[in-house]
């Protein structure tokens, strides 16, 4: 990058520089191959971080404009697919201020909007508001229904541009079509962004580490055996690996890249006979290298895998998943015999825990009910006596997770949040926002922690002082339908959305409803969010939806009044055996958390029979498994806390 700015209206503009320093252009080329255009435009511009959200937009409708593009289409991802990003890749969060983790920006010549789902309304009114940038609320979740937004508002002949590498070949595919039949013209292979982040964080430089044998279970060369085993059912002769918990799992590798989600930024290409993991070199150290090595692993630079993809014969078949490969990928193989198939083989392969593993999680599980059993003892002992804050309550509760064995951190920004924040689904306190935690009030705490043996999510609902006969009933009919879940037995072939409706019956019951799933997949010592298991209304037909021994997904029914309070009550599940009949083989739910489930907000009249029975038994489970390694004090209070219900007539 030049070091002097041309002031150009009310942003600054930098003259674009072959050598610039941001990101070489050797390494822009092999991302997006088509950027030479950006080098003969009349000028390229750089953005000051100064600049206000209509001050970039402005400057991206300019780049539009020279790029004779009507319509720039943004989603929230990364040239891996990821939900979670790398700072590099937060594109929507600096051009709009929105930082939710779902969404997709659309920029037209006359409009400007994000889509997002029901998870964060709240949050992006309040953070587009002044941006130039409008919300536009997803009637259902994880559906671009902007397609269908465009196909109506451009006329014929149209020019819709985006960048290949933040497409998915599912959605690049989808766009394709249904835009060919309206004479909409895509235009891939546009980066208009790199050009106007001036200050873009560089790609992370923390180093790789190995997930300790004791824990990964099996060794690499075992999980490229069984891997490979599946290519060949597909008859595949090389299948790509391009998701990061794909990759992390498959390679026993981890990594700081991703904030939360303990994965590393790399490729691997795996065939019958060969494995080769892309990474930058700097970023694995010498004693993990040799280790892969030994392995038969070829360590190769992370801008390599483009190179090496590119010289798969013809008369190949490679393994795809359509929704973890990005466009760009997609036509460098165009040539090459494709097997195009969701999931991922490693997806597969790993949301079914194996018995080490599902014996490791169960072991983390315990460690965090410890640490969510002194959080809650603290909390009762010091509201109003004590200033807690959002923040504060937070910060205490990673405190005491750090203080269990093998614990590296949050598997997710914690939802800490106090009466009417407790309504927006996603809320992340922060120093703006944070406010005290006073009686009376509802608390809801969603949280998680990353363990070596184990990622957990889990969600409890408090209240601070005495609940209304509403906030009773609300919390107890959630209860219901996380319980109906959890309750539930079915046969071998099941799938999530089958069973959505046994958490959103109670509250469909009162004309109650909430937004989102009722439960999504969890990894190990991975990303809290994995797929394919889920639990949600979406009829999803893919061969990975159904849910098979060893899953495990979370069960999380929630309600949530604006302006109020929200409510939400979480566990973990392991889906396991259950008996075979003559109708087939069963299977049912485990429970794997343990925390104790705030009685106070429970209206026992509203709960069956086996409810209850569910609940005693839960709280039983819980006051067996962690009262062991608790203070007689903390003991005490736990009894309390897991008494009978069924002893309150």
């Amino acid at each position: 990058m030049t070091s002097r700015a041309t002031q150009t209206g009310p942003f600054a503009l930098h003259l674009l520089r072959t050598d610039h320093e941001l990101l070489p252009h050797s390494r822009l080329k092999i991302l997006c191959p088509c950027l030479d255009f950006l080098l003969l435009l009349p000028y390229s511009f750089y953005l000051y971080a100064i600049m206000t959200h209509k001050e970039k937009l402005s400057a991206l409708r300019a780049a539009m404009q020279q790029q004779n593009l009507d319509a720039y289409i943004i989603p929230s991802s990364d040239p891996h697919m990821s939900e979670y990003l790398p700072d590099h890749w937060r594109i929507i969060a600096w051009l709009t201020g929105f930082t939710g983790s779902a969404g997709t920006v659309v920029v037209t010549r006359d409009f400007a909007g994000v889509w997002t789902d029901s998870r964060y309304f709240i949050q992006a009114e309040e953070q587009l508001r002044g941006s130039g940038f409008s919300l536009v609320k997803l009637i259902i979740p994880h559906t671009p229904e902007w397609i269908a937004w465009l196909k109506e508002n451009l006329p014929p002949g149209s020019r819709a541009g985006y960048d290949s590498n933040l497409m998915s070949m599912l959605l690049h595919r989808r766009l394709f079509n249904e835009f060919g039949n309206h004479n909409i013209h895509t235009v891939p292979d546009i980066d208009l962004i790199s050009p106007l982040w001036q200050d873009r964080p560089p790609f992370p430089p923390a180093p790789a580490f190995e997930h300790p044998s004791d824990f990964a279970g099996k060794s690499v060369t075992e999980k490229l055996s069984v891997i490979r085993r599946k290519m060949k059912e597909f008859q595949a002769d090389y299948t790509l690996l391009t998701a990061l918990d794909d990759i992390a799992w498959t390679f026993n590798i981890r990594g700081k890249d991703i904030l939360y989600n303990p994965v590393v930024l790399a490729w691997a290409l795996v065939s019958l006979d060969e494995a080769s993991l892309f990474i930058r070199l700097t970023k694995i150290p010498r004693k993990l290298k040799d280790k892969l090595l030994k392995q038969n692993i070829f360590i190769k630079d992370y801008d390599d895998f483009f190179r090496e993809i590119a010289k798969i014969p013809e008369s190949k078949t490679v393994y795809l998943s359509p929704s973890a490969t990005n466009a760009h990928i997609y036509h460098m193989l165009s040539d090459v015999n494709h097997i195009i198939r969701d999931p991922s083989i490693p997806a597969l392969l790993k949301s079914a825990k194996d018995k080490s593993e599902s014996a490791h999680i169960r072991q983390a599980m315990i460690k965090d009910g410890i640490a969510l059993t002194k959080f809650f003892y603290w909390l009762e002992h010091n509201i109003g006596k004590i200033r807690i804050t959002e923040l504060s309550a937070a910060e205490k509760l990673e405190s005491f997770r750090a203080e269990q064995e093998h614990f590296t951190g949050p598997s997710f920004a914690t939802i800490s949040s106090f009466g009417s924040h407790g309504a927006i689904v996603h809320y992340t306190p922060s120093p703006e926002s944070d406010m005290e935690l006073t009686v009376p009030g509802i608390y809801l705490l969603d949280s998680g922690g990353q363990y070596f043996d184990g990622t957990t999510d889990i969600t409890r609902t408090v209240m601070m002082g005495e609940p209304t006969r509403q906030q009773k009933k609300d919390f107890t009919l959630v209860l219901k339908g996380m319980i109906d879940l959890a309750m539930c037995r079915f046969p071998e072939g099941t799938k999530g959305y089958h069973l959505d409706i046994l958490a959103r019956n109670p509250l469909w019951s009162a004309g109650l409803n909430y937004g989102h799933g009722t439960g999504h997949g969890v990894g190990y010592f991975l990303n809290v969010h994995e797929s394919p298991p889920s639990v949600n209304p979406r009829c999803d037909n893919g061969p990975g939806a159904v849910l098979e021994p060893g899953m495990v997904l979370s069960d999380e029914p929630g309600l949530y009044r604006e302006g109020e309070y929200g409510i939400r009550t979480e566990n973990l599940l392991q889906v396991i055996r259950d008996r075979e009949t003559p109708f087939g083989s069963f299977l049912r739910f485990e429970t794997l958390t343990l925390c104790y489930i705030d009685q106070k907000l429970i209206e026992p009249s509203l709960l069956s029979e086996e409810e209850k029975e569910w609940l005693d038994h839960y709280h039983e489970e819980v006051y067996r498994k962690l009262s062991p390694r608790l203070d007689e004090e903390l003991r005490k209070w736990l009894k309390k806390k897991t008494k009978k219900i069924m002893n309150d007539k």
